[in-house]
């Protein structure tokens, strides 16, 4: 029992604080995107150099200022934004580690898609985010950089091309955490392998009364502006895994990757226009997104692969059930199982309003429900959280019945 508690706990507590720094990260990231199309010239910063906005909160009035390089003094007190940055980051990463890698048979390996032992699916996953990041920073330094539209299609098709990747590998759910997870690091080591560094640099040569260099923060607005269009797809794929409509078929998972990425950049691109000048508000762009969401839904809709035992999924899980050494439920358990929990728990449920199996959750044969023993025993024993409601009136006494099972 204590181990069942610790795991979900764990995620509780994980999740609390990626949420946490998630929101300042992205609301530091939203702010200072507003802020630099909000700065006006200033009466005492020299034209080109600068500007300030004002800006009302609270009851109070702010002015800011911006200086495009750096001020000519080392300012007393200097805030420095990263910590949401790097520990959104490592919050998010522990995570992963504790469902995706320490849970590897239950979210991260299909055997529809490739049998993989938990130790090789960690490193492919971990190796895959080294690597992202290794080729998106090479892209960043290229003579590619210097055209940013062309930059933005070339990081572009190397996420779709990492997503279909991904979906060769892993499990549907665990392929979009990894995408999200691929973005999210791109992010991430944005701040801490480049602005930061730079902004550094500039402190240093301030602190030696040198006049910094106005590449470095030409460099950072370049990595920070990529951060802002990233944001909402990466926060889009972070919550499709508890969503197994979009995951219900690997081979769509690509293409719903590049049209979210669409959407969720355009929007992004529309607020970053208006804030700049509303008269030129691309109001276009909500159309755009609009049709690509919708496309999305389509696709995933359309190429949802319902009946999965009819695909030969049954024998892969006899197979898999004997690699991990499962035993399958005595004839009872299994009766109650699929009589309080398959009707929702199916390739095609039965079960008035659902289309699809809950988390991809599927509890109709003996196999599946060996293969989904652990969360059996914290849903529907431990917590009694399932059915939701108690709607397929399971009793005390086959709650008892699955319990003793799931003791052996």
């Amino acid at each position: 029992m204590l181990d069942a508690y610790l795991l979900e706990w764990g995620s509780l507590l994980l999740r609390w604080l990626h949420v946490i720094a998630g929101i300042a990260w992205i609301g530091s990231s939203f702010f200072f995107m507003h802020l630099d199309a909000s700065i006006r010239p200033a009466p005492d910063i020299p034209a080109g150099k600068g500007g300030h906005a004002w800006q009302v909160h609270g009851g109070g009035f702010y002015e800011m200022k911006k200086y495009l390089v750096a001020p000519s003094f080392m300012p007393a007190e200097l805030t420095w934004h990263k910590w949401q940055a790097y520990w959104t980051w490592f919050s998010g990463f522990f995570l992963l580690v504790w469902i995706y890698y320490a849970q590897s048979s239950l979210y991260l390996i299909d055997p529809a898609v490739m049998m993989l032992p938990a130790w090789q699916s960690a490193g492919i996953g971990i190796g895959s985010l080294v690597l992202g990041w290794a080729v998106y920073d090479a892209l960043c330094r290229s003579p590619l950089a210097k055209n940013e539209v062309l930059l933005a299609v070339g990081g572009f098709g190397f996420v779709v091309l990492m997503a279909w990747l991904y979906a060769q590998v892993f499990s549907g759910r665990g392929a979009m955490i990894h995408i999200g997870a691929l973005m999210a690091t791109m992010m991430a080591g944005n701040v801490l392998m480049v602005i930061i560094p730079n902004q550094r640099k500039v402190v240093a040569d301030l602190i030696a009364g040198r006049v910094p260099d106005a590449k470095y923060g030409k460099i950072g607005k370049q990595r920070s502006t990529h951060n802002n269009y990233i944001t909402l797809p990466v926060v889009f794929m972070m919550l499709a895994n508890h969503y197994p409509v979009t995951y219900a078929n690997n081979a769509v998972i690509p293409v719903i990757t590049a049209l979210v990425i669409v959407a969720g950049a355009i929007i992004r691109h529309f607020y970053n226009v208006r804030h700049l000048d509303h008269a030129k508000s691309p109001w276009w762009a909500w159309a755009v997104a609009a049709v690509a969401m919708l496309l999305a839904f389509y696709v995933a809709m359309a190429s949802s692969p319902g009946g999965r035992d009819r695909l030969g999924l049954a024998q892969l899980d006899e197979k898999r059930i004997r690699l991990a050494g499962l035993a399958l439920p005595p004839a009872h358990v299994t009766d109650i199982i699929t009589g309080r929990c398959a009707m929702c728990h199916a390739p095609e449920p039965g079960w008035t309003g659902i289309q699809i199996a809950p988390k991809g959750v599927m509890l109709h044969t003996p196999e599946r429900i060996a293969l989904q023993r652990d969360a059996i025993r914290m849903q529907a024993v431990l917590t009694h959280a399932m059915p939701p409601n108690n709607l397929s009136e399971m009793t005390l006494a086959e709650r008892r019945a699955v319990a003793e099972w799931l003791r052996r």
